[in-house]
């Protein structure tokens, strides 16, 4: 009878105590998961035509000296709608630098349509993988013309929010100098601005040395964005750097476009704010 007595205590502490602890452990750590998750804030950034996933490496090399603070994950998209990925994002780090590029990076009209579809596979992978609900971009060339039409397009179906987007020398008018002469891309932009999500900063950047272009894309171009994002969204600025490094190719290494990023995008990083250089 004794023996019984005490089995039935001690199943009854182990009911009482042990159980309710078991699901109190994984209740704090279901909640810390989705706590940091929540905080998740990356900067998300898409090349150019025929560029790669390693076009933004100098940029980010920049970014994260005297050390690195800020996790690298690559994703390039197959022309199957696969994704492959090299990298990966550190547990601590709220605010990862993500790059998306596709096997197919050539130009065109048609090409970047594809591209947006694209995008639009790796934003629902990322969002479903990572758990984010808040994030910045960053299109250098034909890159801001993917993100304007992901944002047009696809953005407003997922649940999720946008900082802020650079684009860098993006051609919203092709190649044409004459803003008279509306191109397709121009036309399906412009046709669908009212669909941009309206509390976006959006932050353009042009490159010239001649206020003609940058050596590839017309300074008219650029400037034709104005169109597309005045008044229907937040709050929209164009910014013209000059000088060394203002070509289109290397537009990402000059060092105004570096500091407008960090100002930008970085400024509220803590895991910056010992960087001098991020001070104005």
């Amino acid at each position: 009878m004794k023996n019984k007595f005490w089995i039935k205590l001690i199943l009854l502490w182990f009911l009482l105590t042990i159980i309710p602890a078991f699901y109190t452990m994984q209740h704090s750590v279901h909640y810390e998961k989705t706590f940091h998750n929540s905080r998740l804030a990356p900067i998300i950034f898409i090349p150019g035509s025929s560029a790669t996933q390693n076009r933004f490496d100098d940029l980010f090399q920049t970014l994260n000296r005297p050390k690195t603070k800020h996790s690298i994950l690559k994703i390039t998209v197959t022309t199957k709608g696969k994704l492959q990925k090299t990298g990966t994002i550190a547990p601590r780090d709220k605010q990862p630098f993500i790059v998306i590029a596709f096997e197919n990076n050539q130009d065109g009209y048609r090409n970047i349509q594809k591209q947006t579809r694209w995008l639009n596979i790796a934003m629902k992978y990322l969002t479903k993988n990572y758990n984010f609900n808040h994030f910045s971009a960053v299109g250098h060339s034909n890159g801001g013309l993917i993100w304007t039409l992901y944002l047009e397009k696809y953005f407003s179906a997922n649940s999720l929010s946008i900082n802020n987007l650079i684009t860098i020398g993006t051609p919203y008018n092709s190649l044409e100098s004459t803003p008279n002469n509306p191109t397709t891309i121009f036309h399906q932009l412009h046709q669908n601005r009212n669909k941009l999500p309206n509390n976006l900063l959006v932050y353009s950047i042009a490159g010239s040395t001649n206020y003609q272009d940058d050596g590839i894309v017309p300074y008219q171009s650029v400037e034709a964005g104005k169109y597309i994002f005045q008044k229907n969204v937040k709050k929209y600025t164009q910014t013209t750097v000059t000088g060394n490094e203002s070509n289109h190719s290397s537009l990402l290494a000059n060092s105004e476009v570096t500091k407008l990023i960090r100002d930008l995008l970085l400024k509220n990083d803590p895991n910056l704010m010992d960087d001098k250089s991020t001070q104005n």
